[in-house]
């Protein structure tokens, strides 16, 4: 099996999640476990793994951080931030420290839920496109263009409207919405390994379809397909934000989008209580930030012309 690496470089589709376009592998430059040290050794990939783990800990450690139920009322109304409350208070007394925490359980779930539900799928139909080619690949390749000409924010209005508000609605909205800019990108990468030398051996060896695609042409693409990963986690994160925002998701949850939502319907903006509108858009944003860091970072790693310009 070869262990060649693809090469990302920047491309977006309108309406889909930032996805990289990957350059020609170069044979033999890069193997896994040279990937995984170049992760390590890169600042931008440590800085923002580092930013990722700290906000995964403040949600697992929401309920101990800030026990009790975070959208309950309170005698304590409008508050700006002080030190009985760290970001202030909502116009109905509610910690705005408390629903950022809490916030972050529901969007860091629904964002890597989607990122990783949308690459999968993505990888399903690009390789299986390009590796069965001809009426397979026709077929794959309309379904493909159909979902990326359709309008992506009226479709989610649309579907988000009609189908029963919760968690698991706004995740099948975005993966419904968000899968056919990584299936094209994957699609073009694995058509130029299909004619490798190493796919034409396993298939002369009688070895079965499913396990040429993910077992000999898949791990060739890991770069692409994590820069996809994480294209898809931040169009997930940011997504059910804008959806929630707009009173599309479930506004009896907690999440960074339904706080804006409320902080927005209290008027928060005309009030100047400026503090409950702002802790939820910059986690939003920092976490953004960090994995766009990363990816990055993996574009860095993987792109030969990047390190040379580099060490330059």
């Amino acid at each position: 099996m070869s262990l060649t690496d693809s090469t990302p470089t920047a491309s977006t589709t309108a309406g889909n999640p930032t996805v990289q376009v990957p350059e020609p592998p170069v044979p033999g430059r890069l193997v896994h476990g040279g990937f995984v040290h170049g992760i390590l050794t890169n600042k931008k990939a440590l800085f923002g793994l580092a930013v990722l783990v700290v906000f995964a800990l403040l949600a697992l450690l929401a309920p101990l951080l800030a026990p009790g139920n975070p959208s309950d009322f309170g005698p304590e109304a409008s508050l700006a931030p002080s030190a009985n409350h760290l970001l202030g208070t909502t116009s109905k007394g509610q910690d705005v420290l408390a629903l950022t925490l809490w916030g972050s359980r529901s969007s860091l779930t629904v964002g890597f839920i989607v990122g990783i539900a949308a690459t999968f799928i993505g990888c399903l139909v690009g390789i299986a496109s390009a590796y069965f080619g001809k009426a397979i690949d026709e077929l794959l390749s309309l379904l493909t263009n159909i979902f990326l000409l359709i309008p992506g924010l009226p479709l989610l209005v649309v579907l988000a409207a009609f189908l029963p508000p919760g968690p698991a609605t706004v995740v099948v909205v975005l993966v419904i919405t968000g899968w056919a800019g990584s299936a094209r990108v994957l699609r073009s990468q694995a058509l130029s390994l299909r004619s490798k030398d190493f796919v034409a051996a396993a298939v002369v060896t009688g070895e079965k379809a499913w396990r040429i695609m993910f077992r000999e042409i898949l791990p060739n693409m890991a770069s692409i397909v994590m820069s996809t990963l994480l294209g898809c986690v931040i169009y997930g994160i940011g997504a059910q934000a804008g959806l929630e925002f707009l009173g599309l998701g479930d506004t009896g949850s907690v999440s960074w989008g339904t706080n804006l939502y409320w902080a927005n319907n209290d008027g928060a903006l005309m009030t100047g209580d400026w503090w409950v509108l702002l802790p939820s858009g910059v986690a939003i944003a920092v976490v953004a930030f960090a994995l766009a860091l990363i990816n990055y970072a993996v574009d860095e790693i993987t792109n030969p012309r990047l390190r040379v310009e580099k060490k330059g």
